[in-house]
């Protein structure tokens, strides 16, 4: 029978050369402070080493996925990957809250179950694997259990947020959204959105959902503005050119 530490390291997929590394990473400081004649450290250094690795792994992969996106959006799109209810989402996935080790306090305030908590611990396996076995092998667990599980939403821009506050940077301009059209049958609808500043239609999109045509028309009218700060090719901003939908 394997004992909780052969257990976590088979949830996860891989094989620590130092298990003092791996207990370390789930040794709450509460724990430690009731150990202390142990040489025992607790987690907060390797939660420290864990985010960074974690970030730079996401800001790669994103940065080499997307091409097509400014600095601003990429920064949006970690944000997401690496926030709190996500490090949350995916230490609950492999099970982690099972084995911290909490002091008796911390037990039984609810700690296992704190999510700023369950967050550090994922951070601190992170660093943890990282000292242990050297960055490749860090990259592929975020790959695996944090990257590959993404709802498809959340590395995608957010183009209605990043219009919306262009728009509020422009005091009196009022921004709105209307769907225009909805085309084809029932089992493959698709809707056509239009996107207005004040009273001029700035973008159009399409979309098999509504939200989804509303963050074309967005990207579209994004696309507009920015021609217009540039002067444009010609002078006329796209969204006025009869964009094809």
């Amino acid at each position: 029978m394997l004992n909780q530490w052969e257990e976590l390291q088979v949830r996860a997929g891989v094989t620590f050369q130092s298990v003092a590394l791996l207990k370390q990473a789930f040794t709450h400081a509460s724990y430690r402070n009731e150990h202390r004649k142990s040489a025992m450290e607790d987690n907060e250094r390797l939660e420290f080493l864990g985010d960074a690795v974690l970030e730079l792994v996401v800001s790669d992969h994103l940065y080499r996925a997307r091409p097509d996106l400014p600095e601003g959006e990429l920064t949006r799109m970690r944000a997401a990957i690496v926030c709190e209810p996500a490090l949350v989402r995916f230490a609950r996935r492999l099970g982690f809250h099972q084995y911290v080790r909490l002091g008796k306090g911390e037990e039984r305030s609810g700690g296992r179950e704190r999510p700023a908590l369950l967050a550090d611990v994922f951070e601190a396996f992170i660093g943890a694997l990282y000292l242990d076995q050297g960055m490749e092998p860090a990259r592929q667990f975020v790959h695996d259990h944090v990257i590959a599980v993404l709802q498809p939403d959340t590395v995608q821009p957010d183009y209605k947020t990043t219009l919306q506050e262009r728009v509020q940077q422009q005091a009196g301009r009022e921004l709105r959204y209307r769907i225009v059209e909805e085309r084809g049958p029932a089992h493959a609808r698709e809707f056509v959105a239009n996107v207005l500043i004040g009273e001029d239609v700035m973008g159009v999109g399409a979309g098999r959902s509504k939200k989804e045509a509303e963050q074309s028309a967005a990207r579209c009218a994004l696309g507009a503005m920015n021609e217009q700060l540039n002067g444009g090719l010609d002078g006329v901003p796209q969204a006025n050119r009869h964009p094809r939908v």
